[in-house]
């Protein structure tokens, strides 16, 4: 029978794992992977497109393709998702040659994810509210190994029963193809003319309906164009939202999240090539948002 530990040695002991513990964490911590997600439906011009045509089919950069330059994401659910370039060339023209893509086809105004990591499965479930899109949806390999579900949406704009079945949808989808240990993103142009839309209701059990939502510096949350209804979300499952950190841009810090209207944003010399009359470009007609999130390396339990 081993000698019994004196006090002093339980007391260096539990000191020696308490500190091992903390270290883990910080160490945890310190390889967190940063991912900045951006809701974008920045279309502008008479063919609602992210490049406009300027006579010889060879322009990359919109007011919306500025816009997500100067954010400088790693994942953007994108709506209206059209261009007048081959989608490659405007992917690496606004994101750089290392991003993925996928859009969904035959939509008029198609969603789409972009993300700087491997999308390694990607397709478009039914919108059977909508015959112009559907909800588009990527998995993307996150380094480290966890896995994160992108899912891109654009629903109805004129009746709030409508979004609330679409959202029903979309809910039903992600408790039925989505592994459980799986990070999910629910975001874009939901058209909700407030947050007590019953829309939110029904993928509250599955995502985070934030309480303070993303904002500009004047706490402005509203996302249309004139700035008075938030159409336009990012949302976390519970696991993710856990992740959230505050989104800094320069020397700003917005808690809970960005909207980012260029007429408004102080610094434009933090997020370069934006112009200060970009978010007001003909026929754009919303703001981006931008939430910001450090996802820790995943559990054995979860690495896959």
């Amino acid at each position: 029978m081993p000698p019994l530990k004196t006090e002093a040695e339980r007391w260096w002991g539990r000191a020696f794992a308490a500190a091992l513990v903390v270290g883990l964490a910080a160490s945890a911590f310190a390889q967190a992977v940063p991912v900045r997600i951006v809701a974008a439906n920045l279309t502008s011009g008479n063919h609602q497109t992210y490049s406009p045509d300027n006579g010889n089919h060879s322009n990359p950069e919109g007011a919306g393709a500025r816009i997500l330059r100067g954010l400088r994401p790693d994942v953007v659910l994108l709506q209206e998702f059209n261009t007048t370039v081959p989608m490659r060339q405007w992917v690496n023209a606004t994101f750089g040659p290392e991003f993925s893509f996928f859009v969904e086809s035959g939509a008029g105004i198609p969603n789409g994810i972009v993300s700087r990591w491997p999308i390694v499965e990607s397709g478009e479930w039914d919108d059977v509210a909508m015959d112009n899109r559907d909800f588009a949806w990527a998995k993307i390999a996150l380094p480290g190994g966890r896995k994160l579900w992108a899912i891109s949406v654009h629903w109805y704009s004129k009746k709030a029963a409508v979004r609330a079945e679409q959202a029903r949808a979309v809910a039903a989808l992600v408790r039925e193809r989505i592994p459980a240990e799986d990070l999910v993103v629910l975001g874009g142009d939901f058209n909700t003319r407030g947050s007590d839309e019953a829309a939110f209701a029904e993928v509250a059990p599955l995502f985070d309906v934030h309480a303070e939502p993303p904002a500009d510096a004047h706490g402005n949350v509203n996302t249309n164009s004139p700035r008075n209804r938030p159409y336009d979300w990012v949302l976390a499952d519970a696991e993710l939202a856990a992740c959230a950190v505050p989104t800094r841009i320069g020397a700003a810090s917005f808690a809970h999240g960005l909207v980012f209207d260029s007429r408004v944003f102080t610094s434009l010399a933090d997020v370069p090539p934006v112009q200060r009359g970009d978010s007001a470009a003909p026929q754009m007609q919303h703001m981006a948002v931008v939430r910001d999130f450090a996802v820790p390396a995943p559990s054995p339990a979860t690495a896959r």
